[in-house]
């Protein structure tokens, strides 16, 4: 079968400006930089201060003062920044959003810029978002005579887990001034540089989890019947979640309920007293946020009565489903529409039933997150997201910054 998409040698940098193109080798030192110190959730505290010690050679106040053109608030759950650029007239409000944190993965990849912290890496791209994210908010002081109105640039921490977005809108990052749209950009492996994935909706899907402990009776392996077998009953259990999907869910909608650990039994003669349980629920649908822990909770229930056992359930939404607005999609459509080749660049049906808490930022206001094609297949840089050999062509890293700025001149106008 043909592709589709371009590749990457049929990519074509002439529509980024060349202001912007000078910025390339800033980026990549930058993004490398990021890579070789990754950090955790809540952790980053190398990483923004790195962010920070631009900020300052830049002329960058850090105050809250909102009498001062260019001025940041960093500490903002914990290791949060907030750059507020203001342009030389008054307009509208726009934010960026950009993730800082690493993920807990040995890196594999022989580099020279390889992760110099054992067991933490980069592995999905948030190194690239902050350096687009730095490189947009220094384009932006230097050219803000070019848009109306301010733009708030925010380098949030924690987003793989247990999330960053959440309590920094608790905090107030999008009060004072309050914005009126916000952007986000995913660089992605799934996609060839040179293209766009940009819809309208569902981007990204909720993520939900659970944790169950069965709770039998243990007992000699050849004498069963004195037993209530956790094993068994567990078993049971993971073959009726699945019926959820396919008996439940109306066909028409996508879903996923996955077990993804079970762990019981210390010997092979012994008949397990307990097995532990656990797993995620996908879906788009926000209509769907109360259904799935009922439904599970009634499935083990019902069981745990039929075999004798009991459980314990512990079940949580971690984040919503990513639905962009359809107003501030055709922004990003447009402007991307300018950046890569058309019609074959933008991709208008690309979907991952994934999680991000960028959903957080779009349910608090009106907003777009889209996919930055990253991979190229000739250069051995297309290992999926979280693999510990993931890595991406550093050109879309100006690409993303071209994209941002001109999403800021067009909405601030």
């Amino acid at each position: 079968m043909v592709s589709t998409f371009p590749t990457p040698d049929s990519v074509n940098l002439s529509e980024i400006r060349l202001s912007i193109r000078a910025l390339q080798s800033q980026l990549v030192e930058w993004r490398r930089r990021f890579h070789q110190l990754p950090e955790l959730g809540f952790k980053e505290q190398l990483t923004s201060q790195f962010i920070i010690q631009k900020l300052k050679e830049w002329g960058i106040e850090h105050t809250q003062d909102q009498s001062i053109p260019l001025r940041y608030q960093s500490g903002i759950a914990t290791t949060g920044i907030v750059v507020t650029i203001c342009s030389e007239s008054s307009g509208p409000v726009l934010a960026i959003r950009a993730d800082m944190d690493a993920l807990p993965i040995y890196e594999q990849n022989q580099v020279p810029y390889r992760s110099q912290h054992d067991g933490i890496m980069h592995a999905c791209g948030h190194d690239g978002h902050s350096a687009i994210a730095l490189g947009t908010v220094y384009y932006l002081c230097q050219h803000r005579q070019d848009f109306r109105g301010i733009v708030k640039i925010i380098f949030q921490p924690a987003e793989e887990g247990p999330g960053g977005a959440k309590p920094m809108i608790e905090q107030g990052v999008l009060k004072n001034p309050d914005v009126e749209a916000i952007i986000g950009l995913h660089l992605w492996n799934n996609l060839p540089l040179g293209t766009v994935g940009v819809r309208s909706g569902a981007l990204m899907a909720a993520v939900e989890c659970f944790r169950c402990q069965i709770l039998g009776k243990g007992g000699h392996g050849a004498m069963p019947h004195q037993t209530v077998d956790s094993i068994v009953v567990g078993a049971q259990i993971v073959n009726a979640l699945q019926t959820i999907v396919a008996r439940n869910v109306d066909p028409l909608e996508a879903a996923v309920v996955t077990v993804g650990e079970f762990h019981a039994g210390t010997a092979l003669n012994v008949i397990a007293d307990t097995a532990s349980l656990s797993g995620t629920v996908r879906y788009f649908n926000p209509r769907m946020e109360e259904y799935f822990g009922e439904r599970i909770e009634h499935i083990i229930a019902g069981v745990c009565q039929g075999q004798g056992a009991s459980y314990k359930l512990d079940y949580w939404q971690l984040y919503p489903p990513v639905i962009n607005n359809s107003q501030i999609a055709q922004l990003v459509r447009s402007v991307a529409s300018e950046v890569v080749e058309t019609p074959k660049g933008i991709v208008p049906e690309c979907q991952t039933m994934g999680g991000e808490d960028m959903a957080f930022f779009l349910n608090a206001v009106p907003g777009c997150y889209f996919f930055l094609g990253s991979a190229n297949q000739a250069l051995d840089l297309a290992y999926p997201h979280h693999h510990p050999r993931f890595d991406f062509d550093e050109t879309a890293l100006n690409m993303g910054v071209e994209i941002f700025v001109r999403c800021v001149e067009k909405f601030c106008q």
